[in-house]
Parts: structure tokens; C-alpha cells; sequence
């Protein structure tokens, strides 16, 4: 289920053209758009490194796309009411052990980007005392239906937007992930979880057509 949600995150965020100007963090609506500018701009420019060693979208998603992904908040909504009584420790190792996880699967859902038309909803109003904010999308595929995404960001205190949910075919990524990890958090505890969620991260990126 991630890996449907992720690749179309990440083909809305690698979708537009080329801008050399650094996103802008205080608008999420001109972030999001020049986030996917950039990105799209490294992987056309380093497509043939990536082929010779497809882990290097480990670092093209490092450097590119987490800079605007709040993983922590996201982190901490996923756990939940599974943070009553935690370990401050254990929950710090979850949040790192998420955001590896996530760097994986996003790199390796960058393997099978194709360039699809993405077409922006309006901007949003947005009132200084917002903290929360939402984006509609729509991802054209050709001969299918259009897919209707929504981007959720959080507002920092520095004034900073970033991403921490995509909802997508009505589904909550956050949502889902959580009724899929919170019994075995509860059962196991959140550093059974975290460690399993390392362990995913580790796993190297691989085209499709290189493990047929």
C-alpha cells in the first residue's frame, strides 16, 4: 500500500520543469512546485550515474526531497496514543529508523518515475495564524482516469512549510501505516518496530528490470 502512495507522491514531486532559485519554504503552494523543478532537473541531469548505481537515488531524495518532509511530525502522528508512556529514546529511534525507511522507498520508487502531466489545484488562502495546509493535484495518466491527490504541510515555528502526509484515492498514507504498524507497536513494543524498519532501509535500490 506505501509503495502505491509513494510513487505517486513522487511523481507529482518530479513532474515540472527547471528553477535554479532555492524552494521557498514560506509558501507551500511555490515550495511543492519548485521541489518537483529541481528534482526532476537531478534526475534527468545524473540518469546515466543512476542506472551504473541506482543507490545513489539515495542521495538525490536526501538532498532533493527530505529537506521539505517533516518526518518527525510524522513520525509522532503515526505512533499515536502508542507514545503514552515511551521512552523518549525509543521514540527518537523510531523517528530516525522512519525516516531511513521512507529514503529507501521513495529512492526506490524514483525507478519507475515516467513523466506524467500534473496539473496543480488553486492555491490555497492561507491565513497567517494557519499552521495546517493542503494541496490538490491531479496526475494525468494517459488512457486512465485522472488520480486526485491532496499534500498535507505543516507550518514550523521558524515559518517553514513542510510535508507530512499525502492522501490519495480518499486514504490517509499516515493512516494507513499506522493500522498497519500499531498492533505490532503495542505487541512489541516501538523498538521491535523501529529495528524492523531499519532493516527495510538497508535494502538496495534496484530497477525492476534488473530482478527479472
Amino acid at each position: 500500500m506505501l509503495k502505491k502512495y509513494v510513487v505517486l507522491m513522487l511523481s507529482f514531486l518530479t513532474s515540472c520543469g527547471v528553477l535554479a532559485a532555492a524552494p521557498d519554504t514560506s509558501d507551500p503552494y511555490a515550495m511543492m512546485k519548485q521541489v518537483s523543478d529541481q528534482t526532476f532537473a537531478r534526475l534527468k541531469a545524473e540518469q546515466a550515474n543512476i542506472r551504473q548505481d541506482p543507490n545513489s537515488l539515495k542521495v538525490v531524495v536526501e538532498q532533493e526531497l527530505m529537506p521539505y518532509v517533516n518526518e518527525q511530525y510524522a513520525a509522532l502522528k503515526l505512533l499515536g496514543s502508542n507514545l503514552k508512556g515511551a521512552k523518549r529514546e525509543d521514540v527518537q529511534a523510531f523517528i530516525v529508523a522512519f525516516r531511513a525507511y521512507l529514503v529507501t522507498n521513495y529512492a526506490q520508487v524514483l525507478t519507475q518515475y515516467s513523466d506524467q502531466q500534473i496539473i496543480f489545484g488553486p492555491k490555497p488562502t492561507i491565513e497567517p495564524t494557519d499552521r495546517i495546509s493542503s494541496i490538490d493535484v491531479d496526475i494525468v495518466n494517459s488512457g486512465a482516469p485522472n488520480i486526485r491527490l491532496q499534500f498535507k504541510l505543516r507550518k514550523e515555528k521558524s515559518g517553514a512549510w513542510k510535508a507530512y502526509d499525502m492522501i490519495a484515492e480518499g486514504i490517509s498514507l499516515l493512516s494507513s501505516k499506522q493500522s498497519e504498524w500499531s498492533g505490532k507497536i503495542r505487541q512489541e513494543g516501538i523498538l521491535a518496530v523501529a529495528a524492523e524498519l531499519q532493516t527495510l532501509s538497508e535494502q538496495p535500490i534496484k530497477f525492476e528490470s534488473a530482478t527479472k
